[in-house]
């Protein structure tokens, strides 16, 4: 679970002169077992039983430790409260060796501490807090302008912007003022003066580098240039001189260059993916084409204008029908409108297209969007059902405005999230789509991991009807047409037990459905 969404993954951090190691111990005792059984390998089936906490059940219990390499035993940080109702999500040596900067959750996730420590005595103190009356933004790491402050994103003011926190004095300073998201820091030129970051106030679909002065004084500057429509990624180099910088749309696979920056002028290519774009335009027809759909048909729904994207077959003729296949996430973990390469899926998506689909995706509101907090957290203990009726409402503004879309002849697909929000859509609007595919969806929401759902779900105890309402299986009896339900059996992330409860609802309901069961496949 701390792997899956937290991005825990090794554990531990060495400090920067080598003499300390800091890392998070896990109690899972009392956490409930999730069991997995592989009936492929041995004669009689193996289980594979670990550690899982859902929704309102006991997590494990966390605390950070420091040792030093040479000798001695662990100073254990005194991090305040209950461990097994906080979540330690970050932690890094401040920038020094000898303390630490802790990213302390509370279990609601709504209430964000940086806490100083102190190496070798364990103490600590509150440098910051951000709160939320959903859920708090997390810093993926740690941006140190130097020993005595730092930057963080928070969605204080309704928008994602990037602040300064002075250890010395416990100010906060804003540095980006305009009215636009911070998708992400990159990197700090402390001798020049500057903070380097993602972000698309015109574009929600694109990505783009910006810097803004660490003073917090004029304007932010857009760094890549205007020309190059898409999707941008940097690394930047401790300096501030140059970028590995990587490029790609839609239609375009990834090039990959060195820049100088500020300039942006291009050093050399690293990586121009010549060979893959050209076996590409085998499948791309035509451009994709971005646009906007409005949606209404509820006081959540006015004034929401959704992206998406459409591929056209080949050989597309506007006074024909077209059957129209639609790929959804939609919800807040991921985004699927972008304008950057999409790999294999969009590869997948292409090829379906030239056998004479249309091929569409939309972002609901509750998507992970740079479109300002209330766009993102909307969906707040209600998860799945916005998100459906912005799918279904978009869908059909689409057959109102294009009469090409045939719209006896609907389909919708979607992976994991995706999945859910397609047993949303087909049982919430029964009848609009004709068939649907969902691949290993979380179809009863009490059952997956707590982290994830609490987070934006709140506790059971606190917001029963918000699980029952936002789960597919209590609203099964909906379903009208075609459903194909594809999961692996050794899914350890969301597990095959939901959808068995699912089949095993629909069957009493008398509803027919396809099944496809990948033996002992994970989520992947």
């Amino acid at each position: 679970v701390n792997e899956e969404e937290l991005d825990i993954r090794d554990g531990f951090q060495w400090s920067p002169d080598g003499h300390f190691i800091a890392y998070w111990q896990f109690d899972t005792s009392g956490v409930g077992e999730y069991t997995l059984i592989n009936d492929t390998e041995t004669p009689y089936p193996a289980l594979h039983r670990f550690a899982y906490p859902q929704p309102g059940t006991k997590n494990s219990a966390v605390r950070l430790g420091v040792v030093e390499v040479s000798r001695g035993p662990t100073r254990w940080v005194q991090t305040p409260g209950d461990p097994r109702e906080h979540y330690i999500f970050r932690v890094d040596w401040a920038p020094n060796s000898q303390e630490l900067a802790v990213e302390y959750l509370n279990r609601l996730q709504n209430s964000n501490q940086i806490l100083l420590a102190d190496a070798r005595s364990g103490k600590v103190r509150v440098l910051l807090e951000d709160t939320d009356k959903a859920w708090v933004d997390v810093l993926s790491d740690f941006h140190w302008f130097d020993a005595k402050s730092f930057g963080f994103l928070s969605e204080r003011d309704g928008w994602r912007h990037a602040y300064l926190f002075s250890r010395e004095s416990g100010q906060v300073k804003l540095l980006t003022s305009a009215a636009a998201d911070v998708i992400a820091g990159v990197a700090v030129d402390e001798k020049a003066g500057w903070f380097y970051y993602i972000a698309s106030p015109a574009n929600a679909t694109q990505r783009y580098l910006y810097r803004t002065r660490l003073a917090g004084q004029g304007e932010a500057e857009q760094v890549t240039p205007s020309s190059q429509a898409g999707s941008h990624s940097y690394d930047i180099s401790p300096d501030g001189r140059w970028a590995f910088h990587t490029y790609s749309s839609f239609d375009r696979p990834p090039v990959i260059d060195l820049v100088s920056l500020p300039e942006h002028k291009s050093i050399r290519a690293l990586e121009t993916n010549a060979a893959a774009a050209e076996k590409a335009k085998e499948l791309i027809a035509a451009p994709a084409e971005f646009f906007q759909v409005a949606v209404d048909g509820g006081a959540k729904l006015d004034g929401a204008k959704l992206d998406g994207w459409m591929i056209k077959p080949r050989g597309f003729d506007p006074a024909k029908k077209y059957p129209v296949l639609v790929f959804v996430y939609g919800e807040v973990a991921s985004c699927t409108v972008n304008d950057r390469w999409g790999g294999r899926e969009a590869l997948f998506h292409r090829a379906i297209a030239n056998d004479g689909y249309l091929v569409v995706s939309f972002d609901n509101q509750g998507t992970p969007a740079p479109k300002g907090r209330a766009w993102r957290k909307i969906v707040y203990g209600t998860v799945g059902i916005l998100s459906s009726q912005q799918q279904a409402a978009a869908i059909a503004q689409l057959m109102k405005d294009r009469p090409y879309v045939d719209g006896s002849r609907l389909a919708i697909w979607g992976w994991s999230g995706g999945g859910s929000n397609t047993l949303n859509v087909m049982f919430r609007s029964p009848g609009l789509f004709a068939a649907g595919m969902a691949v290993a969806p979380v179809a009863d929401l009490r059952y997956y991991d707590s982290t994830y759902q609490e987070r934006y779900m709140g506790v059971p105890a606190e917001n029963a009807k918000g699980y029952h309402d936002a789960s597919t299986i209590n609203i099964a009896e909906g379903l009208a047409g075609k459903l194909l339900i594809v999961h692996g059996s050794g899914d350890d992330n969301v597990h095959f037990q939901g959808t068995e409860m699912l089949m095993n609802k629909l069957i009493q309901l008398g509803k027919p459905f396809d099944f496809m069961d990948y033996p002992n496949r994970t989520h992947a």
